[in-house]
């Protein structure tokens, strides 16, 4: 069988995949950084390369300002699907470099683990897919479904270029499946599926008292404090047994499917063991649920930063003229970034104490992301390829962050994508002594590669 042919010649070229990944890592492409821009140039052209080197037809797409996406696309398949792989080349910034154990660039093997940026974040777990795309090019001699890839390199700084290739050219990109892999498994040996991701609505809120700064002896009780101002109005936001107290925000909540509940409690997550873990007293959230579905499944309001005053050494007695605070909004199905703008726009007004103005910025926001899990022809297709690779079946989960591109990808192209992660919770993504497990690694290209072997045969 072709996929035989295919598992040979990814067992025997194992050893230089991770020569190659390596090799990747080194490149330091902080998209961050303009001091790197030439670095990240060069992992665009190093997946460039590979691509072509491996029979892909390939290109830099280049922008006035920005990182290119580099283009690949096989569509030797006619009648089969049609597959767009996507990942990034870009890095988060190391730094601080103290808590590093060995050098950020210079990938270290330990316990079976490449220690490195980018080792799962997500040079690591992207590259597995250009591995099984090898796999099947020089294993048997052609793909056998079609296949685009893009990867970009302005993932970690907001993938403006990518939004508007997709907006603009949503042809190009066409498919019928996305797969991604820039996510972990529930726990190791536990692969795992992720079907949904919750959205994000983010807001600055800024408060203004008088035209200065005051001696709080002096004009204390007199004029309303920001600082005090800005307490109330974020005690607002919830109650005390962690309820989100927002009139309306609950309105469009898509509550959880007996299945899924039933699913999240069958895993192996111990509340207690997670407690112990972060060392907090006790967990906490929303009354009624447990804390897998707390993180995935429910929405969630966090204050993310407060300022305003004095916060030095010893004693200042001071008004602040101005106060500020970010906060954030995790969202779940059918909730948007809009609706929840409107709405705590609404609050404010209601709840703003007087004597003081009050401003309001949207930061940023995404929509949430549910994949139908059951009778879902892909997903069927990719439990089997995890399957396949990993030697157990993949479990269903959700995921309380968010990933950006996935909404792009559904609502510009109107599919689905296949959360495939391949990494661990602990593997130190955007942290130092980031790694990535090289079993796993390995795992990752097999289940890419009958990934294509089982979309090939969907009837």
């Amino acid at each position: 069988m072709a996929i035989e042919r295919v598992d040979a010649y990814l067992a025997e070229h194992g050893k230089r995949f991770e020569g190659q990944l390596k090799d990747l890592i080194r490149i330091p492409s902080v998209s961050a950084q303009p001091d790197h821009d030439a670095d990240t140039r060069r992992a665009a052209e190093f997946v460039l390369n590979d691509l072509k080197e491996m029979g892909v037809e390939a290109e830099l797409i280049e922008f006035p300002e920005g990182h290119p996406i580099v283009f690949g696309q096989k569509l030797d398949a006619p009648g089969k699907p049609t597959l767009l792989v996507y990942g990034h080349y870009d890095v988060q910034p190391p730094e601080p470099l103290e808590p590093w154990l060995t050098p950020p660039f210079e990938p270290t093997e330990k316990d079976g683990n490449l220690y490195a940026r980018g080792a799962t974040d997500d040079k690591g777990q992207m590259f597995t897919h250009l591995k099984a795309a090898e796999g099947w090019l020089k294993g048997v001699g052609a793909l056998p479904i079609n296949v685009k890839f893009v990867i970009e390199g302005e993932e970690e700084v907001g993938g403006a270029n990518l939004e508007s290739l997709m907006a603009e050219q949503p042809d190009r990109l066409a498919c019928d499946f996305a797969v991604i892999s820039d996510t972990s498994q529930f726990a190791p040996g536990m692969p795992a599926i992720t079907y949904g991701l919750k959205g994000l609505a983010y807001f600055e809120l800024v408060v203004e008292g008088a035209n200065r700064d005051l001696h709080s002896g002096t004009f204390g009780g007199a004029v309303q404090n920001p600082l005090n101002a800005l307490a109330t109005i974020l005690a607002s936001l919830k109650d005390a047994e962690g309820r989100i107290a927002i009139p309306g925000f609950y309105d469009d909540v898509r509550p959880l499917e007996d299945w899924e509940r039933a699913e999240f409690a069958r895993l192996p997550f111990s509340e207690e063991e997670f407690r112990a873990d972060l060392t907090v007293p006790e967990v906490f959230g929303e009354a009624g649920y447990s804390t897998l579905e707390r993180k995935w499944a429910r929405p969630t309001c966090d204050i993310n930063g407060i300022w305003g005053g004095y916060s030095g050494p010893g004693p200042k007695t001071v008004l602040p003229r101005l106060a500020g605070a970010k906060f954030s909004f995790r969202l779940v199905p059918d909730q948007t970034p809009g609706r929840i703008h409107e709405l705590i726009d609404a609050h404010l007004k209601a709840v703003c104490p007087p004597g003081v103005t009050y401003t309001l910025k949207a930061m940023h926001g995404a929509p949430s992301v549910l994949v139908e899990a059951k009778g879902n022809p892909g997903v069927e297709a990719a439990m089997k390829a995890v399957e396949a690779g990993f030697g157990t079946k993949p479990v269903l989960i959700r995921e309380g962050g968010s990933i950006p591109v996935v909404g792009l990808i559904k609502e510009h192209l109107g599919v689905d994508t296949l959360l495939l992660g391949w990494g661990q919770n602990d593997d130190n993504l955007h942290g130092p002594n980031e790694k990535f497990s090289l079993a796993d690694f390995h795992r990752g290209i097999k289940a890419s590669a009958h990934l294509m072997a089982e979309l090939a045969g969907m009837k």
